[in-house]
C-alpha cells in the first residue's frame, strides 16, 4: 500500500540503543489515504521515538471497515512489503509481472530493492470488508539495490505456545523464525513475525530470541502481557495501542480472558538508520530525491504495472527541509 502522508524530515537528536526488556505501549495513529471519501488506516509504526523493530519500519492496519480500496499504480525502494490479510480479497498487480489475489491464510511478499511498482484493488465494484496488516521490512545494505520480486505462500509452519494455564495457543510463522521453525518465505535480516492465537481464559508462553528486540500488536481481542517482574505486573495490550518489549527477553507470557489475536514482530537490531518518505526507505535525502524524479519522469527504473495504462499516483513534492535518518529515542 502506498503511503498518502509523506512526512516531513525527522528531529536528529543523538541515537539511543535498545536496552533491555520493556513493556511500553505506544498508541497508534489513525492516519486518511487519499482525502475524506477514501480508506483510513491504523499506524503503529514508524513511532517518532522508534522508527524501526528489528527490520520492521513500518505497520498500518486496514480495517476492519468496509471499503471499495483502489490504489493506483505507486513505487517502492529499499524494502519488502508484508500483506497479512484478515478479511476481504485484493488484487495485486506488480511491475515484475505478478497478477494474484490476495486472501486470508496466504503471505504476500513484495521485494522492491532498487524499485518496483504495484497496484492494490479490491475484488468487485461495491465497497466491501476489508482487513489486513501491512508492514514494510527495510532491506539491508547487501540486498537493496538488487532486483524487484514478488511470492505468495499458501502453507505457512505453525508452533504450539506452551501453556502456563488452560489452554495452549498457537502462532503461524508468517515471515522469519520463531521457536527454530522458519517460514519458507525469503529474507535478508533476522527477523520474526507471527500471528499468535490465545484461547479463552489461556495464559500462554511466547518464546523470543533474547538477542533481538521485539513488539507485539492486538489484532482481537485484549490481552495482558507479562512485565519485567512477571504476570504479576502485566500490562493490558489493547488494539489501539503497539507494545514494545525491548530486548533480553527469553520469552514473554500473554494471558487473554475472553481470547485475542496478536502479531508479534520482531528481529536483529537493524544495521543502520534509514531515511524513510513516502514509500521509500534510503540512506539519505539524496537517494529519495533520485527514486522521486525517477517515479514522475516514468522511466524503466519502477517498470510497468502489469494490466495498467498511464494511471498512476504521483509523488508528493518534496519537504522544504532536508531529510534525515530516523533514530531511536527510547
Amino acid at each position: 500500500m502506498t503511503r498518502l502522508d509523506a512526512d516531513d524530515a525527522v528531529a536528529t537528536e543523538t541515537a539511543v540503543e535498545c536496552a533491555g526488556p520493556r513493556t511500553l505501549l505506544i498508541e497508534t495513529r489513525e492516519v486518511p489515504l487519499g482525502g475524506v471519501r477514501a480508506m483510513s488506516v491504523h499506524r503503529s509504526l514508524p513511532q517518532r521515538d522508534l522508527p524501526l523493530v528489528g527490520a520492521w519500519c513500518f505497520l498500518d492496519r486496514f480495517g476492519p471497515q468496509q471499503a471499495r480500496m483502489r490504489v493506483e499504480p505507486h513505487p517502492h525502494i529499499g524494502l519488502q512489503t508484508v500483506t497479512w490479510p484478515y478479511e476481504g480479497e485484493v488484487r495485486h498487480r506488480d511491475s515484475v509481472g505478478s497478477d494474484v489475489v490476495v486472501r486470508r491464510g496466504a503471505l504476500n511478499l513484495m521485494t522492491s530493492g532498487a524499485g518496483i511498482s504495484h497496484s492494490e484493488y479490491s475484488l468487485g465494484e461495491e465497497a466491501a470488508s476489508l482487513d489486513a496488516l501491512q508492514l514494510w521490512v527495510a532491506l539491508p545494505e547487501v540486498r537493496r539495490h538488487g532486483g524487484p520480486a514478488f511470492e505468495q505462500h499458501a502453507v505457512l509452519p505453525e508452533v504450539t505456545l506452551p501453556a502456563v494455564a488452560g489452554t495452549a495457543g498457537a502462532a503461524t510463522v508468517v515471515l522469519g523464525e520463531l521457536a527454530g521453525v522458519a517460514s519458507p518465505a525469503t529474507v535478508y535480516t533476522p527477523i520474526v513475525g507471527a500471528e499468535l492465537r490465545i484461547p479463552v481464559g489461556a495464559t500462554v508462553r511466547v518464546p523470543l530470541n533474547r538477542a533481538w528486540e521485539h513488539a507485539l500488536v492486538a489484532v482481537y481481542g485484549e490481552a495482558a502481557v507479562a512485565g519485567e517482574e512477571g504476570i504479576a505486573d502485566a500490562v493490558t495490550l489493547d488494539t489501539a495501542h503497539l507494545m514494545y518489549l525491548g530486548t533480553r527477553r527469553e520469552d514473554v507470557v500473554v494471558s487473554s480472558a475472553a481470547g485475542a489475536t496478536l502479531f508479534l514482530l520482531g528481529g536483529e537490531p537493524f544495521e543502520d538508520e534509514v531515511v524513510m518518505w513516502w514509500n521509500f526507505v534510503g540512506r539519505s535525502h539524496e537517494e529519495i530525491v533520485e527514486a522521486r524524479e525517477a517515479w514522475e519522469s516514468g522511466g524503466e527504473r519502477f517498470g510497468h504495472v502489469v494490466d495498467h495504462g498511464a494511471e498512476r499516483i504521483p509523488a508528493p513534492p518534496m519537504p522544504a527541509v532536508r531529510l534525515t535518518r530516523r533514530r531511536r529515542r527510547l
